[in-house]
């Protein structure tokens, strides 16, 4: 081995050096960037013939645990899920009372319902005074009131959700075009056999974003393409292949959907064109029901499932009042035109009873002459009072049950509890029930973060960037080149030594 060949060896060196520093400088940069993952600049030996020719760049590789990294992402859409479901379903109950607050000033339904009570039995005393009468009406009125405020604040939910929906399909489709976009140059890279880590990095950075939105799979092929799959198996296209189509990042393809002003009468699937919730498309058919988990999976389930359930348990309380009530000869609890709705559950506000717990009221009739409560008499008063809150009508059969199935515009809904209550019993239940489905996605929030942290942790193990330890790599890489420029130098200084002897 000769002069040439170790300053040959000693520049190899050099451009080595030149790598591992660009590489400790691109992971430094890249400390705080979310869902970076470390770069490992890798060299190899370089052998002529048996004998050593110093060393050359080879491909540059992310330093991950694929199996952890994939259980993060799938951990994440639980997150994100979770997180949606709490942060909304919060707004309800913040409505609902305190169960811990001295019984009568709670602000529940079944403490309201109980006031109202009180309120009736006190009128049989005293029949007569005007005062009697408005404190019936004001609970009666606190009554109403307390449904309206819930389902408003339920539809103010379930609107937010349907527009989460349109926002994460578009954040969806740019996530998915920008992996497609990345993929494509990756693949032109690989086949030349040139470095992709860069790009590999930026798509697993999009890829994160993409598993806070959805649950998803992916799998990455030997041309470095990347397809990305729901949960259920479903293939999302990243490469629009339609005719004059260009490979740039979309917010508009593959999914589509569209912006819809939710009301009590819209559901998903609607039973027509007018009532129907738009769904998510992908190339021109319905694939609503395969996206789930994610921020995505959370509010679908919300606007079609969770908050119509609360609604219609809302709205089997109003009717229930309102008909018992009426029942025993005391129309207190109306719609706004003064109306008690049918039973039908797939009526539309004011004809029926979808609805009815945002239009509830106290009877204007009442509002503008309180004394028809007792008309004369207590007994409709005292009826009220033993069959109205009570569990039996007045020939001793079984008092008529609340709704409890058959809910909602699609007729498939249910309240999850009994509707053979007495009033406060259904309240109570309704509050119950919805305080703990609040309950269930905080728990499921708080052991899903918790799982998250853990996964994290393990994954940064390997994949994260250390500045310290990148800052001790740029050390050593230091100390490395100044050797190999040692060698150089001293290459160098031989060769004058050298030209020096033969010129004289």
């Amino acid at each position: 081995m000769g002069l040439t060949d170790s300053l040959s060896i000693a520049a190899s060196g050099l451009q080595a050096v030149q790598y591992g520093m660009s590489t400790a400088s691109q992971n430094v940069a890249n400390a705080s960037t979310g869902g970076y993952i470390k770069e490992v600049a890798n060299v190899q030996s370089v052998v002529n013939d048996g004998t050593g020719g110093g060393v050359r760049r080879a491909t540059t590789t992310l330093a991950t645990n694929t199996n952890i990294q994939a259980a993060l992402y799938s951990q994440n859409a639980d997150v994100a899920e979770y997180t949606a479901t709490s942060n909304s379903l919060s707004a309800i109950t913040a409505l609902q009372g305190s169960t811990s607050a001295t019984s009568g000033s709670s602000g529940t339904l079944s403490d309201q319902l109980g006031n109202l009570q009180s309120a009736l039995t006190s009128l049989t005393a005293t029949s007569s005074s005007s005062t009697a009468q408005s404190t019936v009406l004001a609970a009666a009125s606190s009554f109403a009131q307390s449904l309206n405020s819930l389902a408003e604040a339920t539809q103010t939910q379930r609107q937010n959700a349907q527009d989460a929906v349109v926002s994460s399909v578009s954040d969806i489709n740019t996530n998915l075009t920008t992996i497609g976009n990345l993929s494509t140059k990756i693949m032109t890279l690989k086949s030349q056999g040139l470095d992709t880590a860069d790009l590999e990095n930026q798509r697993f950075t999009a890829l994160s974003s993409l598993s806070s939105n959805l649950s998803v799979s992916w799998k990455v092929s030997t041309n470095g393409d990347m397809s990305i799959t729901t949960s259920d198996g479903l293939t999302l296209p990243t490469h629009n292949t339609t005719s004059g189509a260009t490979n740039a990042v979309s917010s508009t393809w593959p999914l589509t959907t569209s912006e819809a002003q939710i009301s009590t009468s819209m559901s998903y699937p609607g039973t027509s064109d007018v009532n129907s919730i738009p769904a998510i498309t992908l190339n021109g058919k319905d694939i609503t029901g395969h996206l789930t988990g994610g921020t995505l999976g959370a509010n679908i389930t919300l606007r079609d499932t969770t908050l119509p359930t609360m609604q219609a348990q809302l709205d089997s309380l109003a009717y229930t009042a309102a008909s018992r009530f009426s029942a025993q000869g005391m129309t207190l609890f109306t719609t706004s035109d003064g109306t008690v709705p049918g039973a039908s559950q797939t009526e539309i506000t004011p004809a029926g009873s979808v609805g009815f717990a945002q239009d509830i009221q106290v009877s204007q009739a009442y509002q503008d002459d309180p004394s028809l409560l007792v008309s004369g008499s207590t007994s409709v008063v005292q009826n009220v009072l033993s069959y109205a809150f009570g569990t039996t009508q007045s020939d001793g059969s079984s008092q008529t049950e609340a709704p409890s199935v058959g809910l909602g515009m699609t007729g498939q809904l249910s309240t999850g509890y009994s509707g053979s209550q007495n009033l406060v019993g259904l309240a109570t239940s309704l509050t119950a029930n919805q305080a703990a489905t609040a309950n269930t996605a905080s728990s499921n929030l708080s052991l899903a973060q918790t799982t998250q942290s853990s996964l994290s942790s393990s994954l940064s193990g390997t994949s994260s960037v250390s500045v310290d330890t990148e800052m001790a790599n740029i050390v050593t890489l230091q100390n490395a080149y100044s050797a190999n420029a040692k060698v150089i130098s001293s290459v160098q200084s031989m060769f004058t030594a050298l030209l020096n002897a033969v010129g004289s």
